[in-house]
């Protein structure tokens, strides 16, 4: 338990710390070399006043607006009657009819829509349902738009050709836009943090905004009404590619973006209060066979120009294991052969969040990494003569929380995320066959509960067949230069004892105290032996 702290018992088992815990681990014992530790978030103040008087002046502004805003003359300028029905009870109506759950937001919903002029227009006969993109500055929803108790997240579309004084080369594909905006930001070690270019033509509408890339993306990182808000296009950081965005042609694009953005939902809520970070809950018992590599420690010379891990303390957040059954293994899919001492499908499991790879990932030296871990079931024998490594049935992924889907039909990877008082946190699966994603409407907006099967491990990467079979597994927390990759691998290894029931033993370091071992988790959590085929307990 976190000194000082409150805590929520359940299925959706949640910590909410107290400022008394913040001063208490000032004074708490040392930490053990093997602890995990959760992160400290920051709640932001949201200043609903202020939304509220750019709402009035925004709307104000026009000649004249009728329709399901409510106004009182007082010198022939039109105002909202707040005697009448408040200005967001309002404004929820209107914009819930394209947004939905916008009314979920804690904090002022930024989006490139014009509510105002859109009603004006459908009162006067204009082609406002027919033509919905004339009030998005010829931005078009993505069907991805996520509200809750720390904020929202949302995605947009400019089609090739639309938008005046936009990049004149025609694009395969529309150009993507997201924004988030969130009362909770997570304090992580991050050295890049805060860094950018102010954006002058926009200093005006924006005082604090700064503009930089990391990550693969663009992003534009700004306060207003004390909220955290980032807007972000994906691109590349050089030469254009006839299927990637340069980052220099998506400048023009993200400001357009930035220009339209009005005020179009939310509510007022309970204040969020800060979640301190604590050490925590791990089971007592230990696991007979379960062992692990600390966090940072790769396979040696796989990492960035042969660049080392990156050691994290952090459990992200308590979540189910990813993988139905145990036993399972975190260990790398690209460097395997490498790794003398430790099979892909053995213990103890090994770190391969920054492993070399093309993404940038801030967190590893270099800036380059893997983003996740790559997740190995235990081999087995498929029961037919179909040659699979395993059956399917023994390998199903889940849902690691209760979350939203944030998935297109044609991603291959599946996206949840939480969106609490006490977390805004993303979860990602990778290599599950897309066209089984869709079958099984694991799609945007859809809503799972955790534990709940969305897939089985495959190994799709762009075709069937394209990696090996295994699950990637990362996790993204939003912080004031938006999601930011960190690395899931203590998340991971606490997630996996509390679904054997039993602690593991980090190898190469003393773990004070003589428990008695025991055996895995009950046996509906863990994958039975073919002994038929030679198989040991041992070895599975």
């Amino acid at each position: 338990m976190p000194p000082g702290g409150e805590i929520v018992v359940g299925k959706d088992f949640r910590f909410v710390s107290l400022l008394l815990a913040s001063l208490a681990l000032l004074t708490a014992a040392p930490v053990a070399a093997d602890e995990i530790r959760s992160p400290s978030l920051t709640a932001l103040r949201v200043d609903w006043r202020a939304a509220l008087d750019q709402l009035r002046t925004e709307v104000n502004s026009r000649p004249q607006i009728a329709g399901d805003f409510i106004f009182v003359p007082r010198r022939s300028v039109p105002r909202f009657d707040p005697r009448a029905m408040p200005a967001l009870v309002q404004l929820n109506a209107v914009s819930s009819q394209f947004f939905t759950g916008i009314a979920r937001s804690s904090v002022p919903v930024l989006l490139p829509f014009d509510a105002a002029a859109y009603l004006e227009a459908q009162r006067n006969g204009g082609p406002a349902t027919q033509a919905l993109s004339l009030y998005q500055a010829d931005f078009n929803p993505v069907d991805m738009f996520e509200a809750g108790p720390a904020g929202y997240s949302a995605s947009f579309s400019l089609g090739p050709g639309a938008g005046d004084g936009m990049p004149t080369r025609v694009f395969t594909k529309p150009v993507e836009i997201q924004i988030t905006g969130s009362a909770l930001v997570y304090d992580i070690a991050d050295p890049a943090a805060g860094k950018g270019e102010p954006v002058k033509p926009l200093a005006s509408i924006y005082p604090d905004l700064r503009k930089f890339i990391r990550e693969g993306y663009v992003r534009y990182a700004f306060t207003r009404f004390g909220v955290a808000y980032v807007v972000s296009i994906q691109c590349l950081d050089g030469a254009a590619k006839p299927r990637r965005l340069a980052c220099r042609e998506a400048y023009p694009v993200a400001e357009r973006f930035l220009k339209a953005l009005h005020v179009a939902g939310g509510q007022r809520m309970r204040p969020l209060m800060d979640v301190a970070s604590y050490v925590i809950d791990r089971p007592v018992a230990r696991s007979a066979d379960f062992g692990y590599r600390p966090s940072g420690d790769i396979i040696p010379n796989t990492g960035y120009r042969k660049q080392g891990g990156h050691p994290d303390a952090m459990a992200y957040a308590q979540i189910r294991f990813p993988l139905e059954k145990a036993p399972a293994f975190v260990h790398s899919q690209s460097y395997a052969k490498r790794d003398k001492d430790d099979g892909p499908t053995a213990y103890p499991w090994r770190d391969n969040f920054c492993e070399s790879r093309s993404f940038e990932v801030g967190q590893c030296a270099g800036g380059y990494g893997h983003q996740g871990e790559d997740i190995r079931a235990a081999d087995c024998r498929s029961p037919g003569d179909a040659g699979l490594p395993c059956d399917p049935r023994q390998r199903g992924v889940v849902a690691v929380r209760d979350a939203m889907v944030i998935r297109s039909t044609g991603d291959q990877a599946a996206t949840l995320e939480v969106n609490s008082r006490t977390e805004h946190i993303r979860f990602r699966y990778m290599h599950m066959n897309p066209q089984a994603l869709n079958a099984d409407g694991v799609l945007n907006g859809r809503i799972v509960t955790e534990g709940e099967r969305i897939g089985v491990i495959s190994n799709y990467l762009d075709h069937p067949a394209g990696t090996s079979m295994h699950l990637h597994f990362d996790v993204q927390v939003f912080t004031r230069d938006g999601w930011i990759w960190v690395s899931p691998y203590n998340t991971l290894v606490s997630a996996y004892e509390r679904l054997i029931r039993a602690r593991g033993r980090e190898i190469g370091t003393e773990i004070a105290g003589t428990a008695q071992p025991v055996a895995h988790a009950l046996p509906e959590d863990v994958v039975k032996p073919d002994l038929r085929e030679g198989s040991s307990s041992e070895e599975n």
